[in-house]
């Protein structure tokens, strides 16, 4: 669970820090986002999942819920390692610097991560090479499986693995062992990728934590179909004899689509699961909880009564829910997993079970203000309501940014959001800020786009589409000292300063 103390946190991507490779990763511009957090007083970075994506660019259609993005590799470090020179790192025309052209962008990374793996293999650099056994000797439990996955999809031109020759797509056991003797180079490639992300991220979470910063990651609760995580296992899915999926994941209509979202994704076979004793659930978050300090469980509800649509529906509205694994999963959890740290992520279409199961545990739900101003006084969103056991949200990188939310509202709740917040319209995300931080709630955090200002073309992700979204990039002069000042500011006046600053609201007016 949250510290019992009370916190502020901002969302901010790895592909939205500033960096002239084309996306934000783990290098200079990562260590100087850290400092901004800390010079405001701010204790928690909320990111979305680490993992390398596929469908759509989404983090939420992972490649592997265990293995980290290679884009994310700062090649300016690789130099540093001797893995690259300078040279090499020249770009003939500069990337975007507001948006990820992710076209691009792993056209280019591609090509230098594969060049730095070529140089890693000619050098005789023992450290580095006891440092890559290690840690190959650290994660038997899933590296095989996705360096194995990324070399034969690679090969297959990135094609699905159902869409793969059929003794590869059903890991005949001969023709894998075979696939694996003969590509080793090319598995030990992917491999070295997983090493150097891991590698960079470990060494900035770990700045990041003495600086008094938290990092709050993000677990999908769903897997894309096409991950090593479904074609490694396909008996913990409900999948047939030939590994197609009998039911898909999706959600009834709820804030985000008046028709609900047909999501894709293949379900669990829970009652496996359980009779495993949840062993692979537990791997997954004590591997998460390697990297990051808290973690969200995205669609909490989805343990209680999960949305179940039959394969091969073109709408979400034709499922049917069907009972989670309940406490029995928590429980698991609890007994290797003391004080389990989450944030439940108990938003959309919510009952009693939902509710019951996320109070057993004592976890803190979400509370986002951008869904309060549709109703009356007793909305349970409006900060009033709040309970302290809760992170409370201006809105999430699936909401518009509140500045141009704000812009699309009716005008009788524009006229409830502005009384309520006491703010003015173009300064209408600031105040929602402030009322947030004020409020009773333990943790308060809003995207780094309602601390910009930003607006619609600054949103990060639309809900029910696939086109667009997961792009939005900040640039380096955005993180300014006023701003810094302004955060530092409410932290100070509401109590949410990062701990161990020692630092008083009359010490810091005195000295404004």
């Amino acid at each position: 669970m949250l510290e019992r103390i009370r916190s502020s946190g901002v969302i901010l991507h790895i592909s939205s820090l500033p960096s002239r490779h084309g996306i934000g990763d783990l290098g200079p511009s990562a260590y100087q986002w850290v400092d901004f957090l800390d010079q405001s007083g701010t204790g928690l970075w909320q990111i979305l999942p680490l993992n390398p994506t596929g469908f759509s660019d989404s983090p939420y259609q992972g490649l592997s819920t265990f293995a980290g993005n290679p884009f994310f590799i700062n090649l300016d470090l690789l130099v540093e390692a001797g893995l690259l020179d300078l040279e090499d790192i020249l770009v003939a025309r500069p990337f975007p610097d507001r948006w990820v052209d992710y076209g691009g962008m792993r056209k280019y990374k591609v090509e230098k991560l594969a060049l730095a793996f070529a140089n890693f293999q000619k050098s005789i650099n023992h450290a580095l090479s006891l440092e890559f056994q290690e840690f190959q000797n650290l994660n038997q439990g899933w590296l095989p499986d996705y360096t194995t996955f990324m070399a034969i999809r690679m090969e297959n031109r990135q094609k699905s693995w159902k869409d793969w020759p059929v003794p590869l797509k059903k890991r005949l056991r001969k023709d894998l062992l075979a696939y694996q003797r003969d590509n080793a180079i090319e598995i030990s490639k992917h491999a070295f990728y997983q090493f150097l992300i891991f590698k960079q991220w470990d060494e900035l979470k770990s700045y990041t934590n003495q600086k008094g910063i938290s990092i709050i990651g993000d677990l999908p609760i769903y897997l894309g179909f096409d991950s090593a995580d479904v074609w490694a296992n396909p008996h913990l899915f409900l999948l047939d004899k030939e590994l197609n999926p009998l039911a898909v994941a999706g959600v009834p209509p709820d804030f985000f689509s008046a028709s609900g979202q047909l999501w894709g994704n293949p379900l669990y076979d829970w009652e496996r699961h359980k009779r495993d004793g949840f062993q692979w659930w537990l791997d997954r978050i004590k591997e998460t909880l390697k990297h990051v300090d808290l973690i969200r469980l995205d669609h909490f509800r989805g343990f209680s009564g999960y949305w179940q649509v039959p394969a091969g529906s073109k709408s979400a509205a034709l499922g049917e829910w069907k009972a989670g694994p309940g406490s029995n999963l928590f429980k698991a959890i609890r007994s290797e997993i003391h004080n389990l740290p989450f944030i439940a992520e108990d938003l959309g279409v919510i009952t009693p079970d939902v509710t019951a199961l996320r109070n057993e545990f004592n976890l803190p739900g979400m509370k986002v203000l951008q869904f309060a101003f549709g109703s009356d006084a007793n909305n349970a969103y409006l900060p009033h309501h709040y309970p302290a056991n809760c992170a409370a949200y201006t809105g999430t990188h699936d909401n518009e940014p509140s500045r141009s939310w704000f812009k699309t509202l009716p005008d009788h709740e524009k006229r409830f959001c502005l009384n309520y917040v006491s703010g003015s319209a173009n300064q209408i995300a600031h105040a929602m800020i402030r009322v947030i931080w004020q409020s009773p709630a333990m943790s308060a955090i809003a995207p780094m786009q309602d601390f910009l200002q930003l607006g619609k073309s600054a949103r990060m992700n639309l809900p029910a589409s696939t086109q667009g979204n997961w792009r939005w990039r900040m640039t380096g002069d955005q993180m300014t000292k006023s701003l810094a000042q302004w955060m530092k500011a409410i932290n100070i006046t509401y109590g949410r300063v990062q701990p161990g600053k020692n630092w008083s609201v009359n010490n810091f007016l005195k000295n404004r």
